[in-house]
């Protein structure tokens, strides 16, 4: 049996599926599918830098929501392009920064038996970043 949840999100809805008993769940605009999260301790990779990581999160954060003002206020549209362009930017800095982590601790610090799986991952991730672009 398929269940599907529909989450309501500033007066959007984003429609997801629930893959068969595995948990797995597909993600809106059909990037992928996002596995469930691991219930172990596995320390992650960007453990060290966590706190500096959510700051930029943060703070992009606050870029996307100057976009919001810009869009309100009617400011010229080649100005709010510059802004997204940069918020993608950001991201894009965050996402490689996320992915050398992984490869670091997550592939290289793997048990031998599952560095191909994770190999795999890393290269699936580096591909739809790639993709984006």
């Amino acid at each position: 049996m398929i269940a599907a949840t529909t989450v309501a999100s500033s007066g959007d809805f984003i429609a997801s599926k629930l893959s068969r008993g595995t948990g797995e769940q597909e993600t809106p605009g059909g990037y992928g599918t996002l596995k469930p999260m691991a219930t172990d301790t596995e320390t992650r990779g960007y453990a060290p830098t966590k706190e500096a990581l959510r700051k930029r999160l943060r703070r992009i954060e606050g870029q996307v929501r100057g976009i919001d003002r810009m869009v309100d206020e009617d400011r010229y549209c080649i100005d709010v392009v510059t802004q997204i362009t940069a918020i993608q930017a950001a991201l894009d800095k965050v996402a490689l920064e996320l992915l050398a982590d992984h490869a670091e601790h997550c592939v290289v610090g793997a048990e031998p038996a599952r560095q191909e799986e994770r190999t795999t991952e890393l290269m699936d991730a580096v591909r739809r970043l790639m993709r984006h672009g």
